[in-house]
């Protein structure tokens, strides 16, 4: 150093405790240079989205309801997560918004029900969280996510999993009737969502998706409320569901997917007379 080949300048304490300041600050800055966990430090394997190949199954047991339960849409990956710094928190998951929606109960030509999502509907946003009302903004808080705390001292392998299924009551008679008269003729819904694997810094919320998954369900059941009970329903239309697409490219989270509410919250049960303006049934929570 310079400041060794000039003689008579320093003298040697004072050169001596610049040395171990200068020591020190570098150790300062190699700490602060811990290395970032990023996009191409991790690895995303064995990725599987499907859902069962099997039909929706309706159930006429109830004569105030009928109900029906569709097949599971069931997502799964394996990641490995490389070391996670001091001070830091990791969780890996699924995270998984509805895009689309329309859920219509006929009861001829009397008029429907739906359920709907009111900013869906009107394109004021364009997804909304199909979070589990508490995880936010994961799926779920089982299967669904693991978390990792720093300093991990090597990679870490885990695999995240999660499925999901629509099994509703749908009321034989029109939903805002005094009346128990079977009047259910039909019942149609398409449901549209994207599911994303996610990386998420929990303290700074930085998120780096992995992988994104798009799948849809639909039904169509037809109905005759003149039959008995046990023999009024069956499925027209497609049997089997058509199957998740996992994309080659990663498409961007918006905001409402993230947080409060939920869709279950979100949702409000409209009455549409055939004559007549509609009615809120059940507003949302």
């Amino acid at each position: 150093m310079c400041i060794l080949a000039r003689r008579h300048l320093l003298p040697p304490s004072l050169v001596l405790l610049i040395l171990l300041v200068a020591c020190t600050m570098g150790c300062i800055q190699s700490i602060a240079c811990k290395p970032r966990i990023r996009r191409e430090n991790i690895v995303v394997y064995e990725v599987s989205a499907s859902i069962d190949q099997c039909p929706t199954i309706i159930e006429e047991n109830s004569p105030i309801v009928l109900r029906y339960k569709t097949p599971y849409f069931r997502a799964s990956a394996g990641v490995v997560m490389p070391p996670v710094p001091r001070n830091e928190t990791w969780v890996v998951g699924w995270i998984q918004a509805c895009t689309q929606m329309e859920f219509y109960n006929t009861y001829g030509d009397i008029g429907m029900s739906s359920w709907e999502l009111p900013e869906l509907r009107e394109c004021r946003v364009k997804a909304i969280s199909d979070s589990d009302g508490v995880s936010y903004p994961w799926y779920g808080n089982t299967t669904e996510t693991v978390t990792l705390t720093g300093p991990t001292s090597k990679p870490s392998r885990l695999t995240v999993s999660m499925n999901d299924n629509f099994y509703p009551s749908v009321t034989w008679a029109v939903p805002i009737s005094n009346s128990n008269t079977p009047m259910l003729t039909h019942i149609t819904r398409d449901q549209s969502f994207i599911t994303w694997l996610v990386a998420m810094n929990s303290i700074s919320k930085e998120r780096i998706v992995l992988q994104t998954v798009r799948w849809r369900m639909r039904v169509d059941i037809a109905v005759d409320p003149d039959m008995p009970l046990g023999s009024r329903a069956s499925l027209v239309g497609r049997h089997y569901q058509e199957q998740p697409h996992i994309l080659n490219y990663q498409e961007p989270i918006p905001p409402n997917a993230l947080g409060r509410p939920n869709a279950n919250d979100a949702q409000v049960l409209m009455w549409r007379p055939r004559r007549g303006a509609p009615l809120v049934v059940i507003p949302p929570k």
